[in-house]
């Protein structure tokens, strides 16, 4: 190989290298990262949940609509089902004191002849004497011994549970659905939903527990109205 040839060798294989390199080089040389836009105050506050406007209800003694009230017991049986149970032609009146809720009663009276668990066996099984023993002790009674407000639209009320002769304290915690003027008969309404739980042993109904839960829930859904004799003695 002559004197050039081998001088010049070298250079075109670095020629060469720097050539293939570039593409790589380029790849791995960090771009520029386009500058933030600062994001708006606005946008980056998030937007406050909406609050539920409170619900005015009249005050006045109303009493409860019997075809739009239901009182459902549930238990677990055998851990394998959650059976209910109705109550059916509620009786009861509701006293509200729109001024000071604190002075609002409620009193309701539930008939042991409504009491449907849809199916005729098991109910005349639920009167007899292992349960309710319901011709001994007719019905269950509830009376109110404290109303709080428990935020926008939520009451908690406690008092007596009455059934089989046994009176024990309970707790509900009622949502305000709705109030005004009812749409057909033209009188102040009002609608409430309440839940509350308790063992059932408590009140000689504990027959079958565990095995059949001796916790039940109860959920309550009602309407009530003043009647119009009521209304006129109020204005």
């Amino acid at each position: 190989m002559s004197t050039l040839s081998k001088l010049l060798l070298p250079l075109a294989l670095a020629a060469a290298i720097t050539a293939c390199s570039k593409p790589a080089d380029q790849a791995a040389a960090p771009v520029a990262a386009p500058a933030e836009t600062a994001a708006p105050a606005d946008a980056a506050a998030a937007p406050a949940a909406t609050e539920a406007a409170a619900i005015a209800v009249a005050a006045g003694t109303y009493t409860l609509d019997p075809t739009h009230t239901d009182v459902l017991v549930q238990w677990n049986h055998l851990g394998f089902s959650n059976p209910t149970a109705h109550f059916g032609n509620v009786d009861g009146t509701l006293v509200y004191d729109a001024a000071d809720v604190t002075k609002s009663t409620v009193e309701v009276t539930l008939p042991l002849s409504g009491l449907n668990s849809f199916t005729a066996k098991f109910d005349e099984h639920l009167r007899a004497a292992d349960f309710f023993d319901a011709a001994k002790f007719p019905t269950a009674t509830f009376k109110s011994t404290k109303v709080e407000a428990a935020g926008t639209n939520k009451l908690t009320v406690t008092g007596d549970l009455t059934v089989k002769g046994v009176t024990k304290p309970v707790v509900l915690d009622v949502t305000v659905n709705g109030a005004g003027e009812h749409p057909m008969m033209k009188v102040p309404s009002v609608g409430f939903d309440a839940t509350t739980s308790f063992k059932r042993s408590e009140f000689g109904l504990g027959a079958y527990a565990p095995n059949v839960s001796d916790d039940v829930k109860v959920r309550i859904t009602t309407e009530a109205i003043i009647p119009k004799a009521e209304e006129a003695k109020a204005e």
